[in-house]
């Protein structure tokens, strides 16, 4: 019996698996450096008593709320109406086809003549108020004091005014007439040009009327008019005046040049796609 009974040990004890080998240690992570306890606080402290510094502002970007980076906003943009209409104004003027008599306003001096030409007409600028106020208090004063007042000639100023630059032309005595290419109405001006040949008296084209009412003290100007040119003025005058009558007063052709009709760029593609086609066809017959 003792023998049956140690049989069974034995066989259990051959049976049991051997006992498994340790695992290697896994490699220690480097030790993070915590902050001091005392920072953490001071900055949570911080943030709660300014809390509305530091509010969550998520963006939206549905209809109608934030654009998003990197896109072209020139269309998410209401310009004012006066752009708007500026701008259309721009379009039409470019595809409708423009009649010469407005057309010429288009054809206004370089810069370089222009320059030479407002550096001629600031030597002739009225005098301003003040100027005018100071004049008459002083030949005031030497007339209280018993001076004989001083013999005044006329001065010589360039004129304004669209009425009195009319009879100053109809009578011939402007010798040269400034217009500019933005008067709007522009049926105010359209016909100066032809009374100007008329009469026989220069004329320029310039660009802004602001910088015509610039020289004589106002806002906008339409027209100014030299009836009077002094002494040490003449030749560049003179000069001025020969390669103005070049440009406007003698140039028949590019008075009947049409304007305008300058087409999008997509009807310029189907345009040219269609020249393409009938090309292509003409070369198979």
């Amino acid at each position: 019996m003792s023998s049956g009974a140690k049989k069974p040990a034995a066989s259990a004890a051959a049976k049991k698996p051997a006992a498994a080998a340790p695992a290697p240690k896994a490699a220690a992570k480097p030790a993070v450096a915590k902050k001091p306890a005392a920072a953490s606080s001071a900055t949570k402290s911080f943030h709660a008593a300014h809390a509305h510094l530091f509010s969550k502002a998520p963006k939206n970007f549905g209809i109608g709320r934030d654009a998003r980076t990197g896109r072209d906003l020139s269309r998410y943009v209401k310009w004012p109406r006066y752009v708007r209409l500026q701008r259309q104004r721009a379009i039409l003027k470019k595809r409708l086809k423009v009649p010469p008599a407005i057309n010429q306003f288009a054809r206004a001096l370089d810069k370089n003549q222009a320059s030479t030409l407002f550096r001629l007409l600031a030597h002739y600028r009225p005098e301003t108020r003040v100027e005018k106020t100071d004049r008459l208090k002083k030949s005031a004063e030497k007339e209280v004091k018993g001076a004989a007042p001083a013999a005044s000639s006329k001065p010589i100023f360039v004129k304004y005014g669209l009425n009195h630059i009319t009879t100053l032309v109809e009578q011939k005595k402007a010798k040269l007439v400034v217009i500019a290419h933005d008067v709007d109405p522009i049926e105010l001006v359209v016909w100066l040009p032809a009374l100007c040949r008329k009469m026989n008296v220069p004329y320029v084209i310039v660009k802004g009327k602001s910088r015509l009412g610039h020289i004589v003290h106002k806002k906008t100007s339409s027209v100014l008019a030299l009836t009077e040119i002094r002494k040490e003025d003449m030749a560049k005058f003179d000069q001025f005046i020969s390669n103005a009558n070049i440009q406007y007063k003698d140039n028949a052709s590019d008075r009947k040049k049409w304007g305008g009709g300058v087409m999008g760029i997509k009807a310029t593609h189907v345009q040219r796609a269609r020249e393409r086609q009938v090309a292509r066809e003409q070369l198979k017959a």
